[in-house]
């Protein structure tokens, strides 16, 4: 995406939800940049290259040569360089800020974990990710090596994704506490909007949770700021008593 200001490469993986956060801000502030789409598993080390030996998660952007990792310090960065429309505005700004740094936490945790512990159930759900259908038999071979691999990947077990679980309704009741006083969900996007919105959207991918989140301001905020995201893992996946009723 050519065009006039400074320049911005965008590393991302493209399921990641803090990724999809940087680059609805990108829009947002109408810059302009290009996605560098990285390979999973093989991104580590091109984001260790690029930002540190420490800083080997997505997302990262370089803006004029300068490498930014990490959404909050990059949200930040982009405030810095245009400013309207403001992220983080003036008489919420503090709330802003630590409401984004609530979604960058443990909301993001979450938005890992249940989704790729749905599919553990239901392997054959993620030819839906990548914008096709249920996966065949052979393609559900492939699934289950991937699926292992993520659970690995994040230390995911049955029983953490259990207590995730068990976390989630407290976690949606604070999502609407901020929008009833108004730091999320109102007209003007902030950068707590875009953190929340992102990982809101990727539970929405797990058919078991739509209970949960119907009808509620982050199911809105979600929809709204991210209407286009691949993907479903149908209702009945996780096991018979595991997700709380509402």
């Amino acid at each position: 995406m050519p065009g006039p200001g400074p320049a911005v490469t965008l590393h991302v993986l493209p399921p990641s939800p803090p990724c999809r956060t940087v680059e609805a801000a990108l829009r947002l502030k109408g810059l302009a940049y290009e996605r560098v789409d990285l390979q999973p598993g093989k991104h580590q080390e091109a984001m260790a290259e690029i930002y540190g030996p420490a800083r080997t998660t997505v997302p990262g952007v370089v803006i004029d040569g300068t490498p930014v990792h990490g959404s909050v310090a990059i949200l930040e960065r982009l405030e810095e360089l245009a400013p309207e429309p403001a992220l983080y505005p003036a008489p919420i700004a503090e709330a802003v800020h630590e409401a984004e740094r609530w979604g960058d936490g443990r909301l993001q945790d979450l938005s890992r974990y249940l989704p790729w512990g749905a599919m553990h159930f239901r392997p054959e759900s993620l030819g839906t990710f990548g914008g096709g259908g249920a996966l065949d038999a052979a393609g559900t071979d492939y699934a289950i090596k991937v699926i292992r691999g993520t659970w690995r990947y994040h230390g995911l077990t049955a029983v953490v994704l259990h207590e995730a679980l068990q976390d989630l309704p407290a976690l949606l009741d604070h999502v609407d506490a901020l929008a009833a006083d108004g730091t999320i969900g109102t007209d003007h996007v902030t950068a707590a909007d875009l953190q929340i919105g992102a990982s809101l959207r990727v539970l929405l991918t797990v058919g078991d949770l739509h209970p949960l989140m119907a009808g509620r301001p982050g199911e809105e905020i979600a929809r709204r700021l991210f209407p286009d995201y691949p993907g479903l893992v149908p209702a009945g996946a996780l096991p018979a008593g595991w997700v709380p009723e509402r």
